[in-house]
């Protein structure tokens, strides 16, 4: 019987090799000379924080970051962006990065199909949602049904099973 799971998945060193370019581009760029800004992946934290003099240059750094991502095909939407925050002279930004399924969303995606016509059975199982079907077409239309929702997250199919 076919099936597929739905994740979330991020890529942690295509991430580190966007942060890495980020801090090239920022180092080679007129208008960030002789101004104090840093860019910081922590790993383990799953958080990117980026500090400058001033709120435009961190909005400066985040586009930066956000183009180099986009390069490294890592989808912008994993980026959960915190306010920014006044630290005597300097202004910080948190970046959360979001890796997984969270229970809310693998609820909404169960939700969606099964209010389709779509007749497959989902079920979540942890940071995924299984698929399955008897036609492999239908585990398609599955993943054009999901591709169209609007959930915030990028999502990928992977585990195939025929």
């Amino acid at each position: 019987m076919p099936s597929m799971d739905v994740v979330s998945e991020l890529e942690m060193f295509e991430v580190g090799h966007a942060v890495a370019n980020t801090v090239k581009e920022v180092a080679t760029r007129f208008d960030f000379r002789g101004s104090k800004v840093e860019v910081e992946l922590k790993e383990k934290d799953k958080l990117i924080k980026l500090s400058a003099e001033s709120d435009f240059q961190v909005d400066q750094v985040r586009a930066m970051l956000e183009s180099n991502m986009i390069k490294r095909k890592v989808d912008p939407q994993c980026l959960d962006i915190q306010k920014m925050e006044a630290s005597g002279k300097e202004i910080h930004q948190t970046i959360k990065l979001r890796d997984g399924l969270e229970s809310d969303i693998a609820k909404k995606i169960v939700k969606a199909i099964k209010d389709s016509d779509i007749k497959a059975q989902a079920s979540i199982q942890g940071d995924k949602v299984r698929v399955t079907d008897k036609k492999r077409d239908v585990l398609q239309a599955v993943m054009a049904l999901l591709r169209e929702q609007k959930l915030g997250i990028p999502l990928q199919f992977n585990n195939f099973k025929d």
